[in-house]
């Protein structure tokens, strides 16, 4: 099921999500439906605060970035309580988007490498590194569990320049492809 994308301006987004258990309520269900609404933004990225729910949970599926010689290096994952272990390589500038923030778009300064830890969802542990766009897209997703937006991470003139824009999204005035929740 496909369900609202919660836009900025809604406190669920600037909260630091709480981690779940395994017996975490329609957990199956709920990321099911996690993907189909991110597929159907046409997001690669989608954590459980920008639906509502402060919970440490986001998927990435970052495979229709790379271009198809590539596919090797995209990936489909599910991040349960995440922890990002280290952050490391040079700083990449990269325009970026969120679902929350639609047909908002600024540059971001982040690191080129991300060691995680976290949970799949079968609560597997995993310990792994990530590089490039893999890297970004994960980078970006944590942050909504830890209550920050791109926008945070901007430069204060670019911020400046868009805030006219994200007044109106905090007072609904917005035109999304997919629903969308104040």
């Amino acid at each position: 099921m496909v369900l609202p994308i919660y836009l900025y301006g809604n406190p669920v987004l600037k909260v630091k999500a709480s981690p779940i258990t395994r017996d975490y309520p329609n957990l199956a269900e709920l990321i099911s439906n996690m993907w189909e609404t991110m597929y159907f933004a046409k997001g690669v990225g989608l954590a459980a605060p920008q639906i509502g729910l402060s919970i440490r949970l986001f998927v990435v599926d970052s495979v229709s970035y790379y271009d198809q010689n590539e596919s090797p290096k995209g990936i489909k994952k599910v991040f349960i309580n995440p922890v990002i272990v280290e952050e490391y390589g040079q700083e990449w500038p990269f325009e970026e988007g969120c679902l929350s923030i639609p047909k908002i778009n600024a540059e971001v300064e982040r690191t080129t490498h991300v060691k995680i830890k976290y949970l799949d969802e079968q609560f597997k542990e995993h310990l792994e590194v990530f590089d490039e766009m893999n890297a970004r897209i994960i980078q970006h997703e944590y942050d909504h569990i830890e209550g920050i937006l791109f926008i945070d991470k901007i430069k204060p003139v670019r911020r400046q320049i868009l805030q006219r824009k994200l007044e109106k999204i905090k007072r609904g005035i917005v035109n999304a492809s997919y629903p969308v929740k104040q």
